[in-house]
């Protein structure tokens, strides 16, 4: 049975849950924590991780940067059981992956990208002219950055609403370079799934590689040379061997994708450190126990890493949520996979004194998703100021974004969403500022070019506005 908002799952209808569901709670009632204080104290993944994951990645990066397409075949190998030639995608096995999707898959994606494209097409900000005096006009104008890479997750589910969020917003902003990567799979020959492929046809997307994890992150950011290694499957089928870099990466992935992101940071552009999802519910006693369950589990279901977490001030309600994910993570169809995540430390129950320390240590936490299920929950929200995408009341689940809300779900994890942005156009833009002045309109400042220039102790820099006006100039 799988919960609705007019008939949640109750234990009356649900087996018992196994042993192995520990969802802890973390008290902060009756302190008086400052940010740094309540940031400590919400649930997060252990830091080692994250330790171990960099060294590695290094490694992966390094490896594709020296050995091209040689390293990229190993890799494959050795994470994906697949033996592959060559990592681009035939032309006709994306058309054959559409012409075999399922129709009412192909409907519900054709509806997502309809939602997307209308968001995203609204988003473009317009280009601006300022004239401060006669003559004198500054302006800003947005450029698309020439070639983007996309990465699309593999492992333990399938994301063809991944190549829609990465996709829409780059076609909105006007990329003509479009690359995308997802990873090989063993079951498809060597191939990413056929749904992902069926959506990057559907939207128009040639350039597909199965490459996966680090390793397309690093092979994006520095591109792949010709003649690095068995190029003899590019040679027979007309594909160019080599693989261009590109000025902008984005894309979900587990720890290593955003670690490797995170790395390649500054050689190329990134969105955001979309890694393992989280989602938080910020929840009063006016909740429905059974909804805030089905969505925890809705995340925890993604990856043993996700971290679902529930910041309430009512005791009642963390007690009857407890109830409900032990009833609903037995019954559903990923339980230990579920089981693993809400046990995990980076998932829990913060009991917090009352709204406002709830609201403080949301802006703390900066979830990836944050719900809220409060009385007066679109007043709540408006005071959230940390997170990467806020749903608002009973009608508004984490599920909605993922798929057809029309928003994007490539958001900023770990904390980040604090001073980055969810995956949007702007990605994809770069605003320019071109100065116009006439002589007069320079010759109107120059005494102030001058004395700043001489504060700054760079006499030069007055002087090239100065010899513009000098006798025979």
């Amino acid at each position: 049975m799988t919960p609705t908002a007019d008939s949640p799952v109750s234990s009356a209808s649900l087996p018992t849950a196994p042993a192995t569901l520990d969802f802890r709670t973390v008290d902060v009632r009756g302190q008086r924590l400052s940010l740094a204080g309540l940031r400590a104290a919400v649930p997060r993944a252990q830091h080692g991780t994250v330790a171990d994951a960099e060294e590695k990645v290094l490694d992966i990066i390094s490896a594709v940067r020296t050995r091209g397409f040689e390293a990229l075949r190993e890799l494959a190998l050795n994470f994906d059981g697949v033996d592959q030639a060559h990592p681009r995608v035939p032309a006709g096995a994306l058309k054959a992956a559409l012409d075999g999707l399922d129709p009412a898959v192909r409907t519900a994606l054709e509806e997502s990208i309809s939602r997307a494209r209308r968001f995203a097409d609204a988003q473009r900000p317009a280009d601006t002219d300022v004239e401060l005096g006669k003559g004198a006009v500054v302006s800003q104008k947005w450029v698309p950055v020439a070639r983007v890479g996309l990465y699309v997750p593999g492992g333990l589910a399938v994301y063809p609403s991944s190549v829609i969020m990465n996709v829409v917003p780059a076609l909105a902003a006007g990329v003509e370079s479009i690359a995308l990567a997802s990873p090989p799979q063993k079951d498809f020959d060597g191939l990413p799934h056929p749904t992902i492929l069926a959506a990057a046809c559907l939207l128009g997307i040639e350039e597909v590689y199965a490459i996966g994890g680090a390793q397309a992150i690093a092979a994006f950011a520095y591109g792949i040379p010709a003649g690095t290694g068995n190029t003899d499957a590019g040679v027979e089928t007309g594909i160019d061997a080599g693989i261009d870099p590109v000025d902008v990466v984005t894309g979900p992935g587990n720890i290593f994708v955003a670690t490797a992101k995170r790395l390649v940071k500054g050689v190329v552009g990134i969105d955001s450190e979309a890694g393992t999802t989280e989602i938080a519910i910020l929840a009063d006693a006016t909740a429905r126990p059974g909804l805030v369950a089905a969505d925890l589990i809705s995340q925890a279901e993604h990856d043993p890493q996700a971290a679902s977490v529930l910041i309430t001030d009512s005791e009642e309600l963390a007690a009857a949520v407890r109830r409900e994910l032990g009833v609903q993570a037995a019954a559903t169809k990923h339980s230990a996979r579920v089981c693993q995540a809400l046990s995990g430390p980076q998932s829990g129950v913060v009991l917090v004194e009352d709204l406002e320390q709830g609201i403080a240590a949301c802006d703390a936490y900066a979830a990836e998703h944050l719900e809220i299920m409060t009385a007066d929950a679109a007043g709540v929200a408006a005071r959230i100021r940390n997170a990467g995408a806020i749903f608002v009341g009973d009608y508004s689940p984490v599920s909605l974004g993922d798929y057809c809300a029309g928003s994007n779900h490539v958001l900023p994890t770990s904390g980040t969403a604090a001073f980055s942005s969810g995956l949007n156009v702007t990605t994809f833009l770069r605003a320019i500022q071109v100065i116009n002045y006439s002589r007069s309109a320079l010759e109107e400042v120059s005494g102030h070019i001058v004395s700043l220039s001489g504060a700054e102790d760079l006499p030069a820099h007055g002087e090239a506005v100065t010899a513009r006006f000098a006798a025979g100039a």
